[in-house]
């Protein structure tokens, strides 16, 4: 079994930051992706960052590039995502989620899912 908790979340103004954790326990993932979604309001959920088993490859979407920085730690089996310069178009529920296969991070399969947490950005 698998469970991914994520934590980080929060209220925050424009311009301000937050780092996002995710923290897997149980049975361990060799080889697989991490990525972190985000789901607005009434819109589709969608992948904004991943990043490879060895971190040395990493995804971000056009809309978060540039303001957000995934990384991994595999000695405490955590995925941060360090958000800068947030906007109130980042309000949204984040999610990690753990992924396997190959090719781009974008399109793998990913299987396992935290909770998600929450991120609002408001003046």
């Amino acid at each position: 079994q698998v469970q991914l908790v994520e934590s980080g979340g929060g209220l925050v103004q424009p311009g301000d930051s937050l780092r996002l954790s995710c923290v897997t326990s149980g049975r361990r993932l060799p080889s697989y992706a991490m990525g972190w979604f985000r789901q607005a309001a009434g819109q589709e959920r969608e992948i904004i960052s991943a990043i490879n088993w060895s971190g040395l490859a990493t995804f971000y979407a056009d809309s978060v590039k540039g303001r957000f920085t995934i990384t991994r730690d595999h000695a405490n089996r955590t995925v941060y995502l360090q958000m800068n310069s947030l906007e109130p178009e980042d309000t949204a529920v984040y999610f990690c989620a753990a992924g396997t296969g190959l090719g781009p991070l974008e399109n793998r399969r990913y299987v396992y899912w935290g909770q998600g947490t929450q991120v609002t950005v408001a003046s």
